[in-house]
């Protein structure tokens, strides 16, 4: 880490320092499997005045009492391997931190006869979740469906005449097609948790209603699905292959949305900033597939070792322009990564018109 330029960290709208934390192996068998040597937390850029973020503390008959709410799967890092993490937070800061049992919904309660003990105790947990919240495999995404019939139909196409025209080439068989059900834009992921957070993203995206209506003028886009390309810089050994998509107008209109949606979601914690703008892809053909028909969605390169690439040269060369199709768009959606609806799309938990 730098020292003139630490790694941060948004909590509920506070930047906090992040330490180097070093983390001992464990059994994931065990219930209790987290357990950390050295610093717990980074120190905070914190007020003077003791508070804990966006916490309340209270005033109790024996001292002060702080109530964080915390998906249960994530107890299990404040816990720590049998129980050294939570131990070493409470001798720390000479407090008590009460856990509900693992797969029990509740709050983690911080207890102390010091309100600057408590709020410490706060922020050093509150970090232990955020680092650890980090970590987990992502459970939804902001996305553009593209699954039109016509977009479909075309897509199917493709597929076939890849099949019969490039099957040969190194690496390329039907596993490594997206489903057609599924064509879509990935704007970015989310880490949800419980039925909370999927809630209180929901409400974020209404939230952005104001400015998406002030783009579209409150009408749908029609957008022209024309052209491949593929993420790396190498046409032989390519990972992800994807469809390019522009509006017909020519305007910028849905790159400003899919930014606009971004910096919104990354200012309320609930996405990461990976990229300075989206970058708008269609994927129709990636290597995660092979092992995982609902792999990962957001064009990261995840899981390299285990991949294994296929050879783009030809299909570029014969479809590099090829036209899957149009289709007016009218929606962006939050929809849940292992879950399908009737359609055969992902399940949407929260979307919002453009008109």
């Amino acid at each position: 880490m730098e020292i003139l330029r630490p790694s941060l960290i948004n909590i509920n709208g506070r930047i906090y320092r992040r330490n180097t934390i070093k983390e001992d192996q464990y059994e994931p068998e065990e219930e209790e499997d987290f357990s950390y040597m050295g610093p717990i937390a980074s120190s905070p850029l914190e007020e003077e005045d003791g508070s804990c973020g966006s916490h309340q503390i209270e005033q109790t008959e024996n001292g002060f009492r702080c109530a964080i709410d915390a998906p249960s799967v994530l107890y299990k890092c404040i816990i720590g391997k049998k129980g050294e993490t939570r131990r070493r937070l409470e001798s720390d800061t000479k407090t008590s931190i009460s856990i509900p049992k693992l797969g029990v919904e509740g709050q983690i309660v911080i207890t102390g006869s010091q309100k600057a003990a408590v709020s410490s105790a706060a922020t050093r947990v509150d970090l232990l979740l955020e680092s650890f919240r980090r970590k987990q495999p992502f459970t939804h995404f902001l996305s553009f469906a593209l699954n039109h019939p016509q977009v479909q139909e075309g897509f199917l196409r493709f597929k076939d005449q890849v099949l019969e025209q490039c099957s040969q080439d190194l690496g390329v068989d039907e596993s490594i097609f997206q489903n057609a059900a599924k064509l879509h834009l990935t704007l970015g992921t989310l880490v949800l948790l419980d039925d909370l957070e999927v809630t209180r993203a929901c409400e974020q995206l209404q939230l952005c209603q104001d400015v998406v209506s002030a783009i579209t003028g409150q009408k749908p886009l029609l957008l022209d699905v024309t052209g491949i390309e593929y993420m790396n810089d190498d046409p032989s050994m390519v990972d992800i292959l994807y469809a390019k998509v522009q509006v017909k107008d020519g305007s910028d209109s849905l790159q400003a949305i899919a930014d606009r949606l971004l910096d919104h979601f990354v200012s309320t914690g609930l996405m990461v900033r990976e990229w300075d703008r989206v970058k708008l892809h269609g994927t129709v053909m990636n290597t995660l597939f092979r092992k995982d028909a609902s792999a990962d969605t957001s064009g990261r390169r995840t899981n390299m070792k285990e991949r294994r690439a296929f050879d783009a040269r030809n299909i570029l060369k014969r479809f590099g322009s090829y036209h899957f199709g149009e289709l007016e768009l009218n929606a962006v959606q939050i929809s849940q990564r292992y879950s399908t609806d009737c359609a055969g799309f992902y399940t949407s938990v929260g979307h919002l018109r453009f008109s």
